[in-house]
Order: C-alpha cells, then structure tokens, then sequence
C-alpha cells in the first residue's frame, strides 16, 4: 500500500490497541503503543532509502529483506527496545505485541497489489503479488478516516476500529472474489494459459489483464466484466544472445528481471552500437508501458550507459540515459 495508507493503518492499530486492558489502564502504555504502532506501520517500508542510491538498488530490494519473515520480528524488537529506553515504566511485552501486529498488517497487506513482496523469505524468496487490492485504494483510505473522524468525535476507538477491520476485511474478501472472477473468464478464453497476471486500478470493475501461454502474450483488460484485447504478442523466451547477456550484466536491466514477470524485450542496432529494452506488460496505461528498462551497448558489447524505472516521455528517457551507468 502507499505510505498515507500504512499511516492511517498505524493510527487505527494505535487505537484497537485501547482494547487491551494494559493499554488502556496506562496512560504512558497508550502513549507507547501509539508512537510503536505508527513506526511498526513505516518500519518495513525504510528500505525506500535505497532510492537515494539508485533505481536499480530500489527496485530489486524494495519490499524485499526488510519485509521477510526474521524482520516481523526485527522491527518490533527494535522499536520497543528504542521506547523503553525513553519510558522505561511499560510492559514490553504487550508493547512488543502491537508493534509486532502493526508490522505484520503492513506486510500482510502489501501482498494483495501487483507490485507484491517477498513475505516469506527466506523460506519462499520468491515475489508475491496477488493483483487484488491497488496501491492505493479509495475505500480502504476513506473507511479509516472516517472511523479516525469518529473517534476525535468521542467515539470509542477500540470498537470503532474493531467494526471498520471488520468492514475492511469483508471488503477484502468481496475483491478476492471479482478477481478470481476475471481469472476465471480469462482462464475459459485461454485454457492453454501458463500466467495469468491481473492488476487492480482505482475503478473497481476494471482491471488490467495480461495472459502468457506456450505461444503467446496477450494485453488486455476486463471491465465490468467483459474482456477487451489490446495487443498480442509472439511469447519469445530470452534467447542465449551475446548481444542480451551483455546487457543482461548490467545492474538496472538485472533488478528489472528480478521484479518482473510478464515483459515484452527488442534489441536495436544504433549509431553507438545496440540498445537492448524490455517493457513491462503489467503497467499499460493510455496505450503506453512506462515501466521499462533500458541498456546502450557499443559496438564491443560494453554498456553505456542505462536506466530502469518509470518513463512516461521520451524526453525523460533521453535524460535518463545521458547519466553514466554507474550512476544510473
């Protein structure tokens, strides 16, 4: 989810929490509880430091180690080590244990969008992107505010926020089902589908599709229900090309295949050499891919320069591909 999200998540913990008779009976254990759950919420998401580095540093470990399993445990560790520190009169292990709730929800929830996580590494490193609940979802937004609305109105928190993650759950659960049916219909066009990948949008009844079988790619959406192709493409594996396994040492475009997995790749031959790029199927917006990743080779097969990330002019990509490639 995005960052105002898990904020208002973080608060709505920080509430439930009143539930909790420790919690509630202690006005420094309420204050505690609330400042651990609001950090628990960010905690997993301080890897974004990594942009500062580069795209390609971000991209292949962003959702990755700091969600895993060893740091649910991590995280809430820290933090209520760091708050005893300064209040030293709690119970830690109620504190540890809405921290740790705070953690988990964040995590948790990450798994349901296309751009997904690796929450069970290192025991299953591999991504998992359900492609139900979009980035940032209005309802799921909105329903916290109002219920943070209803408690600065007198309201009580714990409950308030026990029947909004009772709202939000059966929300959850009636998205679960709208995609399964898309899968389902795009499935009975396509029984020879080996992929099947479904990304939510900010409407609920339209969703992008893109279906890779033995033979083929295919772009698509479903809206309210009906399936409407875009484009269709021979599904060409990554051959065992010089060209391409010069490039594919190149950080960008190797953090680009670590995350992705339904793209479409060309190689040009250009004035400074080659251009290798590949496009992301799953990001179509306007007709357009702007999730791309591309590598400039001479004539020699050593890199020039690269760039992975989000392009949505060919301005910017011009830009981007003038800085250095150790510096991309």
């Amino acid at each position: 989810m995005d960052t105002g999200t898990h904020v208002v998540m973080g608060i709505a913990i920080g509430g439930l929490a009143t539930l909790d008779p420790v919690v509630a009976g202690n006005p420094e254990m309420t204050q505690a509880a609330m400042i651990g759950v609001l950090i628990g919420s960010q905690a997993p998401d301080f890897d974004t430091v990594l942009k500062l580095r580069n795209n390609a540093t971000y991209i292949r470990n962003h959702r990755g180690v700091t969600h895993s399993i060893p740091f649910w445990f991590i995280w809430p560790t820290l933090i209520t080590l760091f708050l005893y520190l300064i209040m030293p009169n709690l119970n830690l292990y109620h504190l540890w244990a809405w921290t740790f709730f705070a953690v988990f929800i964040h995590v948790f929830v990450d798994i349901f969008n296309a751009y997904g996580t690796k929450a069970f590494s290192p025991f299953y490193p591999k991504w998992l992107a359900l492609g139900i609940i979009n980035i940032f979802d209005p309802f799921i937004f909105l329903a916290h505010i109002v219920a943070i609305t209803f408690w600065r109105f007198g309201y009580n928190p714990g409950w308030t926020f026990l029947w909004m993650f009772g709202v939000i759950i059966l929300y959850y659960l009636w998205r679960i089902s709208v995609q399964r049916k898309v899968y389902k219909k795009v499935k009975s066009f396509h029984p020879d589908a080996t992929h099947i990948f479904t990304s939510p949008t900010f409407k609920w009844n339209l969703w992008h599709v893109v279906v890779r079988t033995q033979s083929m790619m295919y772009v698509a959406e479903s809206r309210k229900g009906t399936i409407t192709y875009f484009e269709s493409y021979p599904f060409e594996p990554i051959p065992n090309d010089q060209i391409i396994e010069a490039a594919k040492q190149d950080k960008n475009l190797s953090a680009f295949l670590s995350f992705s997995p339904a793209y479409r790749w060309a190689v040009s031959i250009e004035g400074h050499g080659y251009s290798v790029k590949f496009v992301d199927l799953r990001y179509r917006s306007k007709g357009y891919y702007p999730f791309v990743a591309i590598v400039r080779l001479d004539e020699n097969l050593s890199v020039l320069n690269s760039y992975t990330g989000w392009i949505y002019n060919t301005d910017t990509l011009k830009r981007k591909l003038h800085v250095p490639a150790n510096q991309s």
